[in-house]
């Protein structure tokens, strides 16, 4: 009994202590306080002051969750400033609140999210969408909405998915907006768009119609005509309004605001009619929450709540669930035995002595326990399916994209991170597979400021006074292409027509001035030329330009306005008829298979005949003159012997009729070499320079330098550089043996054909071994190369660009003799299809003659030998072998019928010779 009551005063004690030294303790309280910061003056901030407390009722109202603990919500107004936010997050602090629902604003959340971690009291923001509110940084803020990050992404991926390159972003000039378009630089990096011109405008409302003004002719300035407006309500209309003063809401403008105008558009409908036609054309995100029947009940609710006024926007929704997702982690934390108890914080209560009273503030002790059970939260609220990732953000973000049009909007598509953009509602694509293919984004048609329905180009050229620097290289040689004007600062040639040609064709002015660069006594490296892009000394290069691989890695080029490619240039020499002019058609090789095959059909059609034709049989001597005189009296179909076996005239036909093309053959080379005139050179192409080592000649500047060592890995040491028309001459007469002469030169063909064109005794040799084309350099993603490229393609086709070709580069009477260098004799690679057609004819002919030869040999008795050697064998089975090929063979054997018939005809000879001279004796 003592231990009894010693037990009860030590519980009693121990409960006395722990009211003395912690806050409130209960397992199930009958009051949970949460409180609630954000703007109440905001299209947001007025939705929310009526969707939080409406969930706090149906939270308390519904017996299944909690048991008997109810919500307490108390709201405050924290005007959008950090300081005001932080006194106010303070001040709950003060009234053991377990978890914050807001701040709206990102300026305040970065704020009290500081506060939040020290004392352990989750936020749920529903609104702050700034992508640096980490749970890196702060791991008690839960966004309870989607990130700007995914905004960012949606609108990175409009841009792409309309051909736009840059984008002018104007934002407020705080963490919201910053941040923002911070994230949206770096969505429009991965799809290799950028923001071009940056305007922030000062926050808080501050900026007058004059400053923004002033800003706004700043970006007419500018040459993209994509602008996104990533602002707060207020300064966004105003925004709108002054751009619409200046034009800036017509024909060829775009604008995407972030989801801060669809917030309005959605709760303030209908707006005046003046802010509407401001809009006019624009495009608008808004986040994306699933139909459901729930949400459309809670709409009709709503509307009965309101009256309509205002309107409940996407927000609104978020801070709905954010309430369910507090209260389903709370009754959680109940059930897992959790007690809602504050601890003062020591580091507090050691600065004493302050007038502020900071030790009032209390650590909640289960804040890390709620905020688990928070991130854990597993339900479908108003909003869709509420659950958190990794990352502790939202699952399966998505946006609907809106038009203003007239008086409403309409929605042209949506957006997700899972397939991208589309006509089809994201819930629905969740059930397929994901497909981000350039064929599946898809938008409706969109009416565009201006009411337009062509697609605007998204940028002009920028009207800021500022003129394009143009490098164009200074040549030493080939100054037809392009050469300084003495005197005038300006330049003249085929390119620089061209390039002229083409800027008059685009649909605006482009103010440009020519830069020269090179020395003036050697050609300039075109690759450091293309290079000065990179570095911003020139907006872009215009000249002879060669596209290759290593220069399109930097920058991008026009359409080609020239083909060209590399091609092999030697001196030649004129071959004359010569009395052994008739050995040329034929290569040696070709000459040797002929007679060896002439010799090889006559032995065979011997070999086939000798048995059974007497034109083929005689003394030795007698044969081998008729194998010769037959096998090359073939070849002018002249042969007297006759064949009579059906394998000697298998071959024989098969035989005619090779000699009858290569005699055709023959005939046409043979003519083509006495009557036309012919041209020679130890160079065959590119191959022949690969294989030997004589110098090779080049254009100085030109990227046939880099392609020889690199590509073709010929040594340096013979590559000898080639400044000028005249050099090319000059060193091409030297010859590879002379110091500074050349066995070939390797330079592009258009450089080539102007160089023949007055230098008659070189010729091109072979083919041209690369493929490219001469076009303009511009920065990469430059809108003007693709403008530019549309400029030269319509020169090509109205006849412009070969009138300009031809007035620089109209050749004279001595080029239209380049014809390029190819052998002229006839290979066995031509004709060794019908070479092996008919050494297969002579093997199957012989291997069915000795086939029959050995049938005959096993039917002939052997001769009677004394001798029973097996070498006597063998050497009398050879000797009958060959005797039987050389006999003569039996006429009675091998032509019974016919003797039969010739027998039958003399004797009725007989009998008719016999009856008429009875008739004369009678």
């Amino acid at each position: 009994m003592n231990a009894f009551w010693f037990s009860f005063m030590l519980f009693l004690l121990f409960g006395e202590f722990q009211r003395e030294h912690a806050g409130n303790v209960s397992s199930r309280p009958p009051v949970a306080k949460i409180g609630a910061i954000f703007q109440y003056g905001t299209a947001i901030g007025r939705v929310a002051k009526i969707a939080i407390p409406v969930a706090v009722d149906d939270v308390n109202s519904n017996s299944s969750i909690l048991h008997g603990t109810k919500l307490s919500v108390t709201m405050h107004d924290s005007n959008g400033s950090g300081f005001l936010g932080m006194i106010e997050a303070m001040r709950y602090m003060e009234n053991d609140v377990i978890a914050i629902i807001g701040p709206q604003s990102a300026v305040v959340a970065h704020s009290i999210s500081h506060v939040a971690n020290e004392l352990k009291v989750p936020l749920l923001s529903f609104a702050a969408t700034d992508p640096t509110l980490t749970s890196l940084q702060f791991p008690f803020f839960v966004r309870t909405t989607q990130s700007d990050l995914h905004q960012m992404a949606a609108v990175s991926e409009i841009v792409d998915y309309y051909g736009w390159k840059d984008v002018i972003a104007i934002f407020v000039d705080d963490d919201y907006g910053r941040n923002g378009v911070s994230a949206l630089n770096d969505k429009l990096a991965e799809r290799r768009c950028k923001i071009s011109y940056k305007v922030g405008i000062p926050p808080n409302s501050v900026a007058s119609r004059n400053e923004i003004m002033d800003l706004l002719v700043k970006v007419t300035l500018m040459g993209s005509r994509v602008i996104v407006l990533h602002v707060n309500a207020a300064m966004g209309f105003k925004v709108f309004s002054v751009a619409n003063y200046l034009g800036m809401m017509g024909n060829g403008y775009v604008w995407i605001a972030t989801d801060w105008l669809s917030s309005v558009l959605d709760s303030d409908s209908p707006l005046p009619s003046a802010t509407m036609d401001a809009i006019q054309g624009v495009l608008v995100l808004r986040q994306h929450t699933v139909e459901s029947d729930r949400k459309k009940a809670f709409f009709s609710r709503w509307h009965k709540i309101t009256g309509g006024s205002p309107g409940l926007n996407s927000y609104g929704l978020y801070a709905y669930d954010s309430v369910w997702v507090l209260a389903y982690a709370l009754d959680a934390f109940f059930n897992q035995g959790g007690f809602i108890s504050f601890s003062n914080d020591s580091r507090i209560q050691s600065l004493g002595g302050s007038t502020l009273h900071l030790d009032a503030m209390n650590i909640f002790d289960g804040g890390s326990l709620l905020l688990n059970n928070i991130l854990q939260s597993n339900f479908v609220g108003l909003t869709g399916p509420i659950k958190f990732g990794s990352d502790r953000s939202l699952i399966l973000p998505a946006y609907d994209i809106i038009n203003v049009i007239g008086s409403g909007f309409r929605r042209i598509g949506y957006w997700s991170n899972y397939s991208g953009l589309s006509t089809t509602p994201p819930e629905t694509l969740y059930a397929m597979p994901p497909n981000r293919s350039r064929a599946s984004q898809k938008l409706y048609s969109v009416i565009w400021p201006g009411d337009t329905l062509s697609t605007p180009r998204g940028w002009v050229f920028p009207n800021n006074g500022k003129q394009l620097r143009i490098g164009v290289p200074i040549r030493v040689g080939f100054k037809q292409f392009v050469s300084p004007e003495k005197g005038t600062g300006t330049f003249k040639g085929f390119c620089i027509d061209v390039f002229t040609a083409a800027v008059n064709l685009l649909p605006y002015a482009v103010p440009y001035k020519f830069i020269p660069f090179g020395n003036g006594r050697e050609n300039p490296s075109y690759t450091e030329l293309v290079e000065k892009i990179t570095t911003g000394e020139f907006d872009a290069v215009v000249g002879d330009i060669s596209i290759v691989k290593n220069r399109t890695k930097i920058v991008d080029f026009t359409q080609p306005f020239v083909s060209s490619g590399l091609v092999v240039v030697a001196p030649f020499k004129k071959q004359n008829s010569s009395a052994w002019a008739f050995q040329r058609p034929f290569n040696p090789l070709m000459w040797t298979v002929t007679a060896c095959f002439f010799l090889v059909v006559g032995i065979v059609v011997w070999i086939l005949e000798h048995r059974i034709n007497d034109e083929f049989r005689g003394p030795p001597n007698r044969q081998v003159i008729t194998i010769l005189w037959f096998s090359f009296s073939t070849m002018f179909f002249a042969h007297r012997e006759n064949t009579v076996s059906s394998l000697g005239r298998l071959v024989l036909i098969i035989w005619l009729f090779v000699v009858l093309i290569i005699n055709s053959s023959y005939t046409a080379s043979l003519t083509s070499i006495l009557t036309v005139q012919r041209l020679s050179s130890p160079i065959q192409g590119i191959e022949t320079l690969q294989e030997n080592d004589d110098p090779i000649g080049f254009q100085v500047g030109s990227f046939a330098e880099h392609y020889l060592i690199e590509e073709l890995n010929i040594s340096k040491s013979r590559l000898v550089p080639l400044g000028s028309p005249e050099a090319y001459a000059n060193a091409l007469k030297l010859g590879p043996t002379k110091k500074g002469g050349v066995a070939a030169l390797v330079d592009e063909r258009p450089y080539v054909e102007l160089f023949l064109s007055s230098h008659c005794s070189f010729r091109i040799i072979g083919q041209e071994f690369t493929k490219s084309g001469w076009g303009f350099a511009f920065p990469r993603d430059s809108p003007l190369a693709v403008d530019m490229s549309t400029a030269i393609l319509a020169l090509a086709e109205n006849g412009d660009l070969q009138r300009i070709h031809d007035k620089w580069l109209q050749q004279s009477s001595c080029s239209s003799d380049s014809t390029e260098i190819e052998s002229d004799r006839l290979h066995l690679s031509s004709f060794w299809g019908l070479f092996l057609i008919c050494g297969i004819a002579c093997f199957i002919a012989l291997l069915i003659y000795f086939l029959q030869i050995f049938q005959l040999l096993g039917k002939v008795p052997p001769p009677e030998s004394a001798s029973p050697e097996p070498s006597t064998h063998r050497t009398g089975r050879l000797q009958r072998l060959l005797s039987l090929m050389d006999e003569k063979e039996d006429p009675s054997k091998s032509h019974g019928k016919k003797r039969k018939v010739e027998r039958s005809l003399s004797d009725d000879i007989e009998l008719s010779m016999r009856s008429q001279s009875r008739n004369i004796q009678t």
